[in-house]
């Protein structure tokens, strides 16, 4: 259930619409997701939330775009953020993420949980190795 009503036509407003526009070219599709059209009740948040993403994941840098997305799951994941772990898992598959490397990425995931979770309860000290400041 969400808190927000999204508006029954939001590209009426020209900034949201847009957005929306730059979103369907940017992903050369014309699909836009509940994510975008949730947003769209404010048109800064959705301008500056949009501009974050493209800038980030949809604009060439030196991660690949399916690495960026296994990333963007792995937070997910471990932000419990359902809605983004189905997106991101869905533009993954999109680019090239085989049913292998998903099942490896809940390895990690996992592995990286409980690792986590045991270093913060042993109050594990960092090795001064590891120590930026020291190095």
């Amino acid at each position: 259930m969400s808190t927000v009503k999204p508006a029954a036509d939001p590209e009426t407003d020209p900034r949201v619409k847009a957005v929306f526009d730059d979103i369907r070219t940017t992903r050369n599709s014309d699909f836009i997701n509940n994510m975008w059209l949730y947003l769209a009740y404010d048109p800064a948040l959705l301008e500056n939330t949009w501009r974050e993403v493209k800038a980030i994941m949809a604009t060439p840098s030196t991660l690949d775009p399916l690495v960026k997305e296994m990333l963007y799951i792995a937070v997910s994941a471990t932000n419990g953020c359902s809605y983004c772990v189905h997106s991101h898992t869905a533009a993954a598959k999109a680019k090239g993420m085989s049913a292998a490397q998903h099942a490896e990425l809940m390895s990690i995931i996992a592995l990286a949980a409980k690792t986590n979770q045991l270093a913060t309860a042993l109050q594990v000290p960092v090795d001064p190795a590891f120590d930026a400041d020291r190095n």
